[in-house]
């Protein structure tokens, strides 16, 4: 159980470890709260209210903010992401791209609607977009990816896909030897470990989810190591992210 006095500034918190309470403008307080608010979002379905450029984009703003501050600061030459949806992140990479004069994205989806793709084609930022449609695992499709991709590139891998710790982890094989030492392959929405019980939850999530395969990829790859990416500017007090992709950045250290 959570309390929330704004008149005296209190935060407590109750559960089976007892009870402790901090001031609410702590560290440990906005903790709390903005757990209680991710999952408050996960239960509204807030994330699905948001779009990019006219194209519908379903994440969380502060991952979106993230990602660009990681983009700006490694400069890709290419961005690779498995799921497509509605084309909004494709749109979001491509205009940081325009935005900083270099750069191309590769999307991924096993079906790539075909009202998305239309609208997707039709957009002023499509110049810098590849789709290709199939399953983000395949070997057919992985041999595809890998053959657009230049041996001098620097590469992020988005992996936005099926969130299944296997379908996860297959990706995570497939497509770590594309990324770039010193760069990100990136596995969204491990916050699914948090929300069993939630509405659209499995019971198997706290198990089955994409921070899990992150967990086992890094044990048995040690060119990889989990790690978020440090913040470029900070001059408040939070230093904990507010996010979707918990345990997501795996960042590249040696071939």
């Amino acid at each position: 159980m959570i309390q929330i006095d704004t008149e005296k500034g209190k935060v407590t918190l109750e559960n089976e470890k007892g009870s402790e309470t901090h001031a609410i403008g702590t560290p440990e307080a906005f903790s709390i709260i903005s757990k209680a608010w991710l999952r408050s979002g996960w239960d509204t379905k807030y994330v699905y209210s948001f779009s990019w450029l006219g194209r519908p984009i379903i994440q969380l703003p502060e991952d979106m903010f993230r990602i660009q501050e990681v983009i700006f600061q490694i400069k890709p030459d290419v961005i690779i992401e498995t799921g497509v949806a509605h084309g909004g992140s494709l749109i979001f990479y491509a205009g940081l791209f325009k935005a900083m004069g270099k750069g191309r994205v590769i999307g991924i989806d096993i079906e790539i609607r075909p009202h998305n793709r239309e609208a997707i084609e039709a957009h002023p930022l499509f110049d810098t977009i590849t789709l290709i449609e199939g399953s983000s695992i395949e070997p057919r499709i992985v041999k595809e990816v890998k053959s657009q991709i230049q041996p001098d590139e620097k590469v992020i891998v988005m992996l936005d896909s099926n969130h299944t710790k296997a379908h996860v982890l297959a990706e995570l094989d497939a497509y770590a030897e594309m990324v770039s030492v010193g760069s990100y392959i990136v596995a969204a929405d491990g916050i699914m470990g948090d929300l069993v019980g939630a509405p659209r939850s499995e019971n198997d999530w706290g198990w089955n989810n994409p921070k899990a395969a992150a967990e086992v990829f890094v044990r048995s790859n040690p060119s990889f190591v989990m790690e978020d990416p440090p913040l470029p500017f900070n001059e408040g007090q939070i230093t904990e992210r507010v996010t979707y992709w918990p345990g997501a950045w795996l960042k590249r250290i040696k071939k």
